[in-house]
């Protein structure tokens, strides 16, 4: 007879597409080994790789690819008509290239967002820092009941304005874009509307782009499209759309989800944020415990093993799609030990968390989010160090979504008395 205790254990996990209760969901997935088998919405089999040792071999694996001629299911025909998560696979650019490819476009992309560029940022984020905790005062001043959605007021206003004054987008588009990679990247968005929103992104980038072509600016997409390597080569129009909607989304999603965390971690755990007004510990050493404790991208899609995979005890077929889950790797007590579930920003660790990947894939824009959050953090809490959540953290609502990890709203009182 059967063990059903077994039985159960072996049954694929559905990953719920709302993204409710994800590190409890990981916590139990810990326990079933370093990779499991997932059931994506529409029925598609998969895995997550749920451990940090075993992740961070994984990301940098020679028999691991991101090109979707590995998906084997996606050129089987199995997977449902119109599937949303088809996108991840099929976009043409840095996020889906190996090898040589991946290298020649990576090349190109660093040519144009260079450590200069991302320096001449500093004083601009700044800028808008403080026009923004302005707005944020004036907000809160006029609300009955002095709550401002913190998340709204400037966790997203502050990335998004940045990303696209980088790639020379005008103001007029910015809260379209950020409504567009919203429903591309939250896996509750119904199919047709998610198929929508990729199609009108990339007819908006494209007009960025000709804008950008006809008057050339001191912007990363009038780099991006300059850019040459050395025998002439240079993006193709395909490419450079799906650079600039990477850029776009990546560029502003992961810094608001990642101050939108910092700050709701900061409102539950008061003695670590003492320790920081009183200078014990940086602004920088919260943006870090942040991406380990409660990591901005949750399961990223999509990576295919080469060959039939051992990853721990669970053979990943050849050709399978499989999600790397980074909040789950960073609260691996494996890897952090038994304080891993626990915020700390006085951490000692030489184990580096991977919220921003690992490996040939390592996330271009990784400077740019650190010295973004890092400001930002500073002068918010300089601004209003009593600041505290007008709502139970339990009562927050997830961020409808498997792939990005954060609250949908974070709604704050500037002057403390809060929920806590």
């Amino acid at each position: 007879m059967s063990d059903p205790q077994r039985c159960h254990v072996s049954l694929p996990h559905r990953l719920d597409p709302h993204g409710v209760d994800q590190h409890a969901v990981n916590a139990a997935l810990r326990e079933r080994g370093a990779a499991v088998p997932l059931v994506l919405p529409g029925g598609v089999s998969a895995y997550a790789v749920v451990r940090h040792a075993e992740l961070a071999e994984f990301l940098q694996g020679p028999a691991v690819a991101k090109d979707s001629r590995h998906f084997a299911a996606l050129h089987a025909g199995d997977l449902p008509a119109g599937w949303p998560l088809t996108a991840f696979a099929t976009v043409r650019g840095m996020t889906t290239a190996d090898g040589d490819e991946h290298r020649r476009l990576r090349t190109l992309v660093s040519r144009a967002f260079t450590p200069r560029r991302v320096e001449a940022l500093r004083p601009r984020v700044r800028e808008r820092t403080r026009a923004l905790l302005d707005q944020v005062a004036d907000a809160a001043a006029r609300a009955p009941d002095g709550v401002v959605d913190l998340r709204e007021r400037f966790a997203l206003p502050l990335p998004l304005g940045v990303i696209c004054e980088l790639l020379g987008v005008a103001p007029a588009y910015e809260r379209r874009l950020h409504e567009l990679s919203h429903d591309i990247v939250s896996t509750a968005t119904a199919p047709r509307r998610a198929r929508a929103a990729t199609e009108e992104m990339y007819a908006v980038l494209s007009q960025v782009a000709a804008d950008r072509r006809a008057d050339p600016g001191d912007d990363l997409t009038s780099a991006l499209i300059a850019a040459r390597e050395e025998d002439g080569d240079r993006l193709s129009e395909e490419e450079l759309a799906a650079t600039l909607l990477l850029v776009v989304i990546a560029g502003h999603e992961t810094n608001l989800h990642l101050i939108t965390n910092a700050v709701r971690a900061l409102c539950a755990h008061r003695d670590q944020l003492a320790r920081v007004l009183a200078g014990e510990v940086g602004w920088d050493a919260v943006v870090e415990e942040t991406l380990r404790y409660d990591s901005p991208v949750s399961y990223f899609p999509f990576r295919y093993p080469t060959i039939d995979l051992t990853v721990g005890d669970t053979v990943i077929p050849r050709g399978a799609p499989v999600l790397a889950s980074y909040t789950a790797a960073g609260r691996d007590p494996l890897a952090y030990g038994p304080s891993a579930d626990r915020f700390d920003v006085t951490r000692e660790t030489d184990v580096r968390n991977l919220a921003f990947s690992h490996g040939p894939h390592y996330c271009l824009g990784a400077p740019l989010a650190r010295m973004e959050a890092t400001l930002a953090l500073g002068m918010l809490y300089e601004r209003f160090p009593d600041l505290a959540l007008a709502v139970p953290e339990a009562g927050l609502p997830p961020h409808p979504s498997f792939i990005g990890n954060s609250t949908h709203t974070l709604p704050v009182r500037l002057t403390g008395g809060g929920a806590g």
